[in-house]
This record gives C-alpha cells, structure tokens and sequence, in this order.
C-alpha cells in the first residue's frame, strides 16, 4: 500500500507565498512521475505542475512563473512553492504520484487527500 501525506495549506493575503509538500511512504520500489492538481468549488480539477522522474517540468499557464515545482528522490518527496498568489488560486491541492511497488509491476496512480490554500485579497 502507498500512501501520500500532503501538508502546507493554509490561508493567506495575496502576493504572498506557501509551500507545499508531499510524502510518499509505503512498498515501494520507484516513484515515477509527481505532480499537483487544484480544485476549486464547482470546477474540474486541474493539473497544476507535474515532475518526471529526470526532473523535467511542466505548469499550467496560469501559474507560470509564480509556482516552482521540485522533487526529493531520496525522501520520496515532491514540493511547489507557490509565490505571488493570487485569489484564484484558492483551491484544494492534491498530490499525485506514478509508483511502481516492484521492478516487475507496473505503475499504479495515487492521491493524496488534498490541503487547502485559500487566498484572500
């Protein structure tokens, strides 16, 4: 069983900064692919930052220059650090991980139960 533990949610003004962090634990033999997604009340949940393996990134247009995503492959950890925040960025985050609990299985998706950052103006 893997598990995600995610925390650093929290309320804040904008234009200030959070930092977000996730823990993977449990059986596992690699952590592939890392990101987050948001969701906001009465919206899709979005991908807001992913993170392979290499290091290779990706953001969403919206937050672009303000969120930095990285990876800790030794503790099993992925973080974004959100600055610049802006009210539309209120959303419950969730962390998602691509793991491999042996060298022979394949990939299985996880999430983690979300954190909420809310942004006030």
């Amino acid at each position: 069983q893997v598990q995600l533990v995610e925390s650093g949610g929290g309320l804040v003004q904008a234009g200030g900064s959070l930092r977000l962090s996730c823990a993977a634990s449990g059986i596992i033999f690699s952590v592939n692919a890392m990101g987050w997604y948001r969701q906001a009340p009465g919206k899709q949940r979005e991908l807001v930052s992913s993170i392979t393996s290499g290091g290779a990134t990706n953001y969403a247009d919206s937050v672009k220059d303000r969120f930095t995503i990285s990876r800790d492959n030794t503790n099993k950890m992925v973080y974004l650090q959100m600055n610049s925040l802006k009210p539309e960025d209120t959303a419950v985050y969730y962390c998602n991980a691509e793991v491999r609990s042996t060298w022979f299985s394949g990939q299985s998706d996880y999430w983690g139960q979300g954190t909420q950052v809310t942004v006030s103006s």
